[in-house]
């Protein structure tokens, strides 16, 4: 079992940028594909990004070309760098970890573990 502790949320004006980070303990980020998703007011929780156990990444058409997923295995942490930042991408941010080898990796029941969320606000 995993344990997930996002950080690096906040406020930040249109255009800029944040990096997210989400610190695993327990067991090896390496040992699942760990994914991103954002929950905004009064809406479903929605797929960011995914990076799998072979380092290939998956992203929602939204934020293709300004987000990057990636992992450190030496920090055993997962990253989101969030580029070109827009008001629409206020949520809170949670990172997950996927044990399954197939399937759907765009639903959130398709992950096992969860953190606790981040909030990052985007000012226009």
């Amino acid at each position: 079992q995993v344990q997930l502790v996002e950080s690096g949320g906040g406020l930040v004006q249109a255009g800029g940028s944040l990096r997210l980070s989400c610190a695993a303990s327990g067991r090896a980020v390496s040992s699942y594909a760990m994914g991103w998703f954002r929950q905004a007011p009064g809406k479903e929780r929605a797929f960011v990004a995914q990076i799998s156990r072979s380092l290939s990444t998956y992203y929602t058409d939204s934020v293709k070309g300004r987000f990057t997923i990636s992992r450190d295995n030496a920090k055993n942490t997962v990253y989101l760098q969030m580029n070109s930042l827009k008001p629409e991408d206020t949520a809170v941010y949670f990172c997950a970890a996927r044990s399954a080898y197939s399937g759907p990796y765009t639903y959130t029941s398709g992950y096992d573990y969860w953190g606790q969320g981040t909030q990052v606000t985007v000012s226009s």
